[in-house]
């Protein structure tokens, strides 16, 4: 499984204004907004597809399903939010968040590790009002956050919306392995550039191509991070969305990024979407580590002021409901069966996939566990209109096409490996 393409997902929205209409309200670099999301038409575009009697595999949306097609739900969370008062529910929450929430986020992240003490915390509408808090505080407007070739689309639209920039070092070497190098070399050049640098790392279980960094890529990535603050001020951000799902082993990344608090800032974007099956509550966290405890202040001073700025206060039942669910031992001790039994359900369709892939011309990182697996193609969007004829539904990238294994029945997982490996030879052989 040798990962060649090193393409970015995504490029920046156009901010393409044409001639002055004084009729037109909107400032010139948001008349050009795409209208949808390409992820979700795809998905709607398979709904319809599939409401017509055809055979359809959808391995469009990020969201975990029973191999009967449902929606897959903990009902122990449910059962919490269910329990939430509902004057509690309907009161404004804390700017940071109901005490209660962030103590239970910042246990079950780091409860019984060192770093537990050297981080402050701050409630967020998802993962992804982590990521905005994250980008507003540590990049300057016209600076570019660094990032792999390969991410998760909205990061270009977080980064372009707040006025700042994006850009990219490649995410595997020609062995398939993580590029560290490429890492060092991006690195320096930006702090070069604009003198401090936010590096976002989706890890484990990384959206879109399912990899994780090894114990031996987080050591050579730590000293990278370690070495380069002596050019200037570090921010690394763990995009942590998918982490409940990742391979056991994974969990080592806190005993590697604690040896960097005392030089880089360490963020923590975690989110209640994925670990507990509640996409539509919009229940998150930013966690901001440091060894210097005066710095730890200005980092929540900042953070909650960006809360204020921004969405003000996040969803209380959602919050109130989460924290509960970690706090209360019966629910806990549910909440951890009932995602054992979703994680053993995704970890079953990996191995599948791994198994029918391995004698295919198909290639793709190493997968262990998450959501989504990435597979490289020179032409995605040929792979994926090859595919979507025979009825399955992908998602085509810059330079590979994603799958995401989280929606699709297991016994479904040999169609899709015949029909993407068809099609992915079909488009390299032409």
């Amino acid at each position: 499984m040798v990962a060649l393409p090193t393409q970015s997902l995504v490029n920046p929205p156009s901010a393409n204004a044409g001639p002055l209409d004084r009729s037109i309200a909107l400032i010139p670099e948001s008349q050009d907004r795409p209208g949808d999301d390409p992820i979700f038409s795809l998905n709607a575009e398979a709904l319809e597809r599939a409401a017509t009697g055809a055979k359809v595999v959808n391995a469009t949306l990020g969201a975990l399903f029973d191999d009967d097609g449902s929606l897959a739900v903990m009902q122990s969370v449910f059962d919490a939010l269910r329990a939430v008062p509902p004057e509690r529910a309907a009161a404004y929450a804390p700017i940071a968040g109901p005490p209660e929430f962030l103590t239970a986020v910042l246990d079950d992240l780091y409860g019984g590790h060192a770093l537990h003490e050297q981080s402050v915390i701050v409630g967020t509408p998802g993962g992804t009002g982590a990521l905005y808090d994250a980008i507003v505080n540590f990049t300057e407007p016209g600076h570019a956050l660094l990032t792999s070739s390969y991410y998760w689309s909205p990061y270009g639209i977080l980064a372009d919306h707040a006025r700042r920039g994006l850009t990219t070092f490649r995410m595997f070497d020609e062995a398939g392995d993580f590029d560290v190098a490429s890492l060092e070399r991006r690195l320096h050049e930006l702090l070069d550039e604009q003198g401090r640098a936010l590096v976002v790392l989706n890890t484990p279980c990384h959206n879109p191509t399912g990899f994780s960094l090894d114990d031996d890529e987080w050591r050579r990535t730590v000293k990278v991070l370690r070495d380069a603050s002596e050019k200037g001020p570090i921010a690394l951000c763990i995009d942590y969305a998918y982490a409940e799902f990742a391979a056991e082993r994974s969990g080592s990344w806190r005993d590697h990024v604690a040896g960097l608090i005392d030089r880089v800032t360490l963020l923590v974007a975690w989110t209640a979407s994925k670990s507990f099956t509640q996409y539509g509550a919009r229940v998150g966290a930013l966690v901001a580590s440091h060894a210097d405890p005066a710095e730890r202040e200005r980092l929540l001073n900042a953070l909650r002021y960006t809360c204020r700025g921004t969405w003000s206060n996040c969803n209380h039942l959602g919050m109130s409901g989460v924290a509960d669910a970690l706090i209360r031992p019966e629910l806990r001790a549910r909440l951890e069966s009932e995602r054992g039994d979703l994680r053993a359900l995704l970890d079953a369709r990996v191995k599948v996939f791994n198994e029918h892939a391995s004698g295919t011309s198909l290639r793709y990182p190493r997968y262990e566990g998450g959501f989504f697996v990435s597979c490289f193609t020179s032409d995605p969007h040929a792979v994926a209109q090859r595919c979507k004829a025979q009825g399955l539904f992908l998602v085509p990238l810059q330079g590979a096409v994603r799958v995401a294994l989280c929606s699709v029945p297991a016994a479904d997982i040999p169609f899709l490996v015949e029909v993407l490996d068809e099609a992915v030879r079909s488009v390299e052989n032409r």
